[in-house]
């Protein structure tokens, strides 16, 4: 009998951007009562520019996304086949408008309303509930306010607070200006000025590239290199719909990372070093990706030490396609760690100087905290580590019905992450699912922290880094949703074996089964390569068949082979 009494639950989503739009959306098909709280007048979170200085998480100008629009996709609403493989951020923004308009969102978006704090209840310890205090700003003297939830999704982000080195030697006689990336809108103001951007990650290597058409010279700082990724793999396809497939995943978790972790430990000491040469040579170019510690400068520009031992997978890589060019033109410069600043200039730890620097452009990443949540005493971080069930759920609480969404470092896109983060929490709020035990997840927490440092190299930035299609299996079990065995379609429906196998492991797969399935997944998962193709070619048609690159036909004949020598070892 169902109980059409029962008070519906209520479920409080803080932020309105790429994390809160599908926890709106998704509350809403569990049936929740939802209420979402922005602090600004629109939606887009990070992805709305801002061209005033501003304390919210704000893109460059000229960003485009890093992941393709189908790996960056949510998981009911397949982007426009029209729309470019790599969106600038105008369309990304417009690509979330779509989708709450689509959805019919906005009206449970309180634009305006800025959360202040989120603590738990009185009667927390028997409901779970929490009250959230509000700060409405469309009023000029603020109307503060406080309402009561069973349910809160925190989706405010991680790209918020500029993180600070320790001041250099000298840096406070510096008489050059010092900004951080976050306040970096677009290169005016610095055309023929001599810029150092401190930093390679994708920040940092966007803004020297974009200065590096302009200025009068840019030098890159970086400790120890990075590997940087083309957007672009073999005939035009994106490389993440090249690499996150079931296929590919096959071979990078039981062959390939089990090689890694036998070596996490070693160092490249010389480049003519076997496992140097593969790591940097024929890997290299199988990835479509380019060291720039190992493939340029250590090569060709100076020696600058590597701090890991090469591989893509042992350190977060960057995302720019004109990287490399830039520094074979010079017009980049590779220069390793600082030593101090002078009054106009910088000098380096290999003894190199440069007397005459304009600006230096700090870009060392982002901090997190929640300040919001028990005025900064609920969740407690540490140089950027924290302690969260699968990065969603603190361990200080009792009941699991407080979610941190999108605190994650993705190898791949953030957003279907985010999605199915929140579907998670909302799957659990509602009773479906159960989570582990307290000392369950405590050893599971400790296991990943340990799996982090035996990873990838030491770095504020790698606490928080996860693997796409491993980590949305993960959390797609608790829920019920795990995309079904490719072989399994084998008997009744040839053609999705075959996607299931070779096609890019889109979101579209978390909706085939499990809570609120999509009777649209299919269609969207065969028209995966079709929207791919028509987006730099509106008349062309593609299919999974028409890509010569991908060995398509290779693969089916080897897998069909290997399906038959398993079925004749059975009997």
């Amino acid at each position: 009998m169902s109980r059409t009494n029962e008070r519906r639950k209520r479920v409080c989503v803080v932020g309105a951007g790429a994390a809160g739009l599908p926890s709106i959306r998704h509350a809403l098909l569990y049936g929740f009562e939802v209420v979402c709280y922005e602090g600004q007048g629109d939606i887009g979170g990070l992805w709305r520019y801002k061209p005033e200085e501003t304390d919210e998480s704000s893109v460059m100008k000229s960003t485009v996304i890093n992941t393709s629009k189908e790996l960056t996709a949510y998981s009911d609403f397949p982007p426009k086949a029209e729309e470019a493989n790599f969106m600038h951020n105008r369309h990304m923004c417009q690509y979330l408008v779509d989708y709450a308009d689509n959805f019919k969102l906005t009206e449970y978006i309180n634009l305006w309303h800025k959360v202040q704090n989120v603590e738990r209840a009185s009667d927390y310890s028997k409901t779970g509930r929490w009250n959230v205090t509000v700060n409405d700003l469309k009023f000029r003297s603020g109307t503060t306010f406080t309402e009561n939830f069973d349910g809160v999704l925190m989706c405010t982000g991680h790209h918020t607070l500029p993180h600070w080195p320790q001041p250099w030697k000298g840096q406070k006689e510096f008489k050059g200006q010092i900004i951080h990336a976050h306040s970096y809108k677009d290169h005016k103001g610095l055309e023929d000025k001599v810029v150092a951007v401190i930093g390679v990650g994708n920040s940092g290597g966007d803004v020297a590239v974009e200065l590096s058409k302009i200025a009068k010279q840019v030098y890159l700082v970086t400790r120890r290199g990075t590997w940087v990724f083309n957007r672009i793999f073999d005939y035009g396809r994106p490389v993440d719909c090249a690499l996150n497939t079931r296929f590919f995943e096959f071979f990078r978790t039981v062959l390939f990372m089990n090689q890694i972790r036998r070596r996490r430990k070693s160092r490249c000491k010389t480049k003519n070093e076997p496992f140097r040469d593969f790591l940097c040579g024929s890997q290299t170019e199988f990835f479509n990706g380019n060291s720039i510690v190992d493939s340029i400068t250590n090569y060709t520009v100076s020696n600058l030490p590597m701090a890991y031992s090469g591989t893509t997978f042992f350190a977060h890589p960057t995302v720019n396609d004109e990287l490399p060019n830039r520094i074979a033109a010079g017009t980049i410069r590779i220069k390793p760690q600082i030593t101090q600043f002078t009054e106009k200039g910088l000098e380096f730890e290999d003894g190199t100087k440069v007397d005459e620097v304009d600006t230096v452009i700090v870009a060392t990443g982002y901090s997190f905290e929640f300040p919001i949540l028990e005025r900064g005493e609920l969740v407690t971080v540490k140089d950027n580590q924290v302690d969260l069930f699968e990065y969603i759920f603190p361990l200080s609480c009792e009941h699991d019905t407080l979610g941190i969404i999108g605190l994650i470092q993705p190898y791949g896109s953030i957003m279907p992450i985010a999605e199915m983060q929140a579907r998670v929490v909302l799957d659990v709020l509602a009773g479906r699912s159960k989570l582990p035990t307290k000392e369950e997840r405590l050893a599971l927490v400790e296991e990943k922290h340990n799996e982090m440092d035996g990873r990838y190299v030491k770095s504020r930035r790698h606490t928080i880094q996860v693997d796409y299609i491993p980590y949305m299996d993960e959390l797609a079990k608790y829920i019920g949703c795990v995309p079904p065995y490719w072989f399994s379609y084998l008997p009744f429906d040839p053609l999705m074996a075959i996607h299931a196998l070779i096609a890019p492991t889109t979101s579209y797969f978390y909706r085939i089964r499990g809570p609120h399935a999509w009777n649209g997944a299919r269609k969207a998962i065969l028209s995966i390569e079709d929207r791919v193709a028509k987006a730099t070619n509106p008349d062309k048609k593609g299919t999974i068949f028409t890509l010569k690159h991908a060995g398509v036909t290779e693969v089916i004949v080897i897998t069909f082979a290997f399906f038959c020598f398993l079925l004749a070892l059975w009997h």
